[in-house]
């Protein structure tokens, strides 16, 4: 593989735009991108849709053509000088919108590498012609634990294995291996995309979050892994320990009324994350507005202790916002305590919003330092190139 010369040729696929109208997935796979690009690599990436997917603005069915989705992944490319670099089938092989079937077969025939996120494409004739293909797992837990269950096979057809929850196969770690040699690599962020912003002492502890996702609790050898609400409640009434600000871009569904009385009872400020961050320039400058990040991960991460890092907390720490994150196990590998600081209970979570709050320029400084030692996508993605030969 011509992993360092920049010659070759980087396929990456996923669901953007499956997902319109949220800035921050569109970004996990756009860090890649225009990380490859930024390398010397010619990208590509791979997108598929089907009709009972396609909506207009307003949600209401509608045919590809004149669909939000289709819009706005054409948007997304645009904005990041990719518009040659995309690909979008539809009703498997029906329409291709962007490069079209035969450009994507020739530019895919002996590339350097597929990275295939969450395994998400499956069309047999694109996976058989990359050089290398690498399932890239961005979600530590919830694959391994289906596949272990037997609920779903979704590793089969890659040549290797990646995953962010760095510390599988470690002995406090209960992800599943599921019998396969995962390689395990932060996500990296594009530095020049994300420069560090002084938006001031003065602003407030942010954070974009869905309550619930689209994945239901697992249960798993006799335990129940769960999702962001079940952590969410344990630190509701953190405004209430501290004068700074908490505003929170929260996807929540209407119903869920008990709990979202709960979050204005406690101080919380709810903003609608469609109208916040809903655009990769939206998202991208209410992180960089933001005073730092606190974020309260999924009850899964937390309990497989599985090191994750969320890909959003990269971009606060390159924009030189701290970040005040619920412990996953990532300061096995990771510095905290300037810049980055961890939490496990209510109690250390008080005391992080002080700390940062006493002593801003110190963290905000260290913020920025961590992001380019240890996730700049240059590094990130060479040695990530280096390691899946």
């Amino acid at each position: 593989m011509r992993t360092l010369s920049g010659c070759g040729t980087v396929v990456v696929s996923g669901s953007l735009a499956q997902r319109p109208g949220i800035g921050g997935h569109a970004w996990v796979f756009l860090q890649y991108l225009l990380g490859f690009k930024r390398l010397g690599f010619d990208v590509l990436f791979l997108d598929w849709l089907n009709d009972k997917m396609c909506i207009d603005a307003a949600g209401r069915p509608c045919p590809i053509e004149d669909s939000w989705n289709l819009e706005y992944l054409s948007e997304v490319m645009h904005q990041c000088g990719l518009d040659d670099a995309w690909s979008l089938d539809y009703g498997h092989g029906e329409k291709t919108f962007g490069v079209s079937r035969e450009a994507v077969l020739a530019k895919t025939k002996g590339a350097d590498l597929l990275l295939n996120v969450m395994g998400f494409l499956s069309d047999v004739e694109i996976l058989e012609r990359p050089q290398r293909r690498v399932f890239l797992d961005i979600d530590p837990g919830f694959g391994q634990m289906w596949q272990d269950l037997g609920w779903a096979t979704m590793f089969r057809g890659h040549d290797t294995y990646v995953t962010i929850g760095e510390n599988i196969g470690h002995p406090d770690c209960t992800i599943p291996t599921c019998g396969l040699n995962w390689i395990t690599s932060p996500q990296p962020v594009v530095l020049d995309q994300w420069p560090a912003h002084d938006s001031g002492i003065h602003a407030a502890f942010t954070s974009i979050a869905t309550w619930r996702g689209p994945f239901a609790p697992i249960e798993y050898r006799g335990k129940t892994y769960g999702l962001r609400v079940h952590e969410f409640r344990k630190f509701a009434a953190l405004p209430r320990s501290s004068p700074d600000k908490f505003n929170l871009a929260l996807e929540i569904d209407p119903i869920e009324v008990k709990d979202l009385a709960m979050l204005s009872a406690n101080g919380w400020r709810l903003l609608n994350p469609r109208e916040v961050a809903g655009t990769i320039s939206g998202y991208r400058e209410f992180i960089q507005q933001s005073k730092a990040e606190l974020l309260i991960a999924k009850n899964i991460y937390v309990d497989t202790r599985g090191g994750w890092v969320s890909d959003r907390s990269l971009c606060y720490l390159a924009s030189g916002k701290p970040v005040l994150a619920q412990d996953t196990g990532f300061g096995r590998r990771y510095p905290t305590g300037a810049g980055l600081l961890k939490f496990s209970t209510f109690e250390e979570a008080a005391a992080g919003v002080k700390e940062i709050s006493a002593d801003y320029g110190r963290h905000s400084r260290a913020a920025r330092a961590i992001a380019e030692e240890h996730f700049d996508s240059n590094k990130v993605l060479t040695r990530l190139l280096e390691r899946v030969q």
